[in-house]
């Protein structure tokens, strides 16, 4: 039997990996969220804790489960992170730092190094002029590692403290040869949900504009037609967390992965959504603040390390997302 820590557990990418261990027979899971977790997934879980994952008694509270797997999703995103920076960093920051003390003392203690599963983001990318950003195209893991929010700064730095405690710790303890942390991390793209709400996130345009075609409701977009990042069906972001989790760790180069499914444009987004909706009036008001951060993000990602590395490959395209699983659902439940 298996234990996995799950943090941000009642967000959907945690609902979603909830939903995955609880099919799996050997698989005990303990849930970390600051909300109260919604009764049918409480119930598939051994243990709940509410909690931030910040506190330092959190830590102390799980030195004692012998956890092999973290997926730490829990995050304050962009657009709150701007508004309250100092909130930011204790969340991601030290909660980060604060998980991966507590991996290396399990691993320490057990003997086998933990697997900490890590999501980042395109944020973490910073693109000085939109010449530029064209110029680039599809950008490797190593480039324009310059972030101009403080959710992207966060990310970065944690994308490297990870590495830090994977390569040193081994060094640091008893047996030289002993490795205590696993850190692998993800740099995720815009995800886009059927099932949860746009919460006025800095990619939210995309979900925004088929949620209010849904309901009838005209939808003036906060960034220009032409602006342009990658994005990806959330049932894929699931997928790709379980996948590198479960990869060969003598198949991995990197600690950190870009992956990607589809770059539209905003306007092509537009497109597609007044495609299945006819009556739908979407308009373009840029936000300054909003289009700046977008524009200083990559157009798409060269994710051809993770597809050689640990075969990945998305199962939605940019129609399959929309025409099977974004504009159905959602339609779905505005009808009900």
């Amino acid at each position: 039997m298996s234990t996995v820590l799950v943090t941000g557990a009642g967000g959907e990418i945690g609902h979603s990996l909830l939903d995955h261990f609880a099919q799996q027979q050997n698989t005990k899971v303990i849930a970390v969220d600051l909300a109260q977790l919604p009764p049918a997934y409480a119930q598939k879980v051994h243990k709940v804790y509410q909690a931030d994952i910040s506190d330092p008694n959190l830590i102390s509270d799980l030195e004692s489960e012998d956890i092999s797997e973290l997926y730490h999703l829990a995050a304050l995103l962009s657009t709150s992170a701007e508004k309250n920076p100092e909130r930011a960093h204790a969340v991601n920051v030290n909660g980060t730092l604060g998980l991966l003390t507590l991996s290396r003392k399990i691993g320490e203690r057990v003997g086998v190094p933990v697997k900490f599963l890590f999501p980042s983001t395109i944020a973490v990318y910073g693109l000085k002029s939109l010449e530029q950003k064209q110029q680039a195209g599809a950008v490797n893991e190593d480039q324009y590692l310059t972030p101009t929010t403080m959710y992207g700064i966060n990310k970065l730095y944690c994308e490297q403290l990870g590495g830090y405690m994977s390569d040193r710790y081994g060094q640091l303890s008893a047996s030289a040869s002993k490795k205590n942390v696993d850190f692998r991390a993800l740099r995720f793209p815009g995800l886009i949900s059927a099932t949860t709400i746009p919460s006025g996130g800095t990619s939210d345009y995309a979900p925004e504009m088929i949620h209010a075609a849904a309901q009838g409701k005209p939808y003036a977009c906060f960034v220009r037609p032409d602006t342009r990042i990658p994005f990806m069906a959330m049932p894929d972001g699931v997928k790709a967390l379980v996948q590198l989790a479960a990869a060969n760790a003598d198949a991995l180069t990197k600690r950190v992965y870009n992956i990607g499914a589809f770059a539209p444009s905003a306007e092509e987004i537009a497109e597609m959504v007044q495609g299945a909706f006819p009556a739908a009036q979407i308009t373009y008001e840029p936000h300054m603040k909003r289009q700046a951060i977008v524009d200083s993000w990559c157009a798409d990602v060269n994710d051809s390390a993770a597809r050689k590395d640990w075969g990945w490959v998305p199962d939605y395209d940019l129609n399959k997302a929309f025409n099977d699983y974004l504009i159905p659902i959602i339609s779905s439940v505005y009808a009900g």
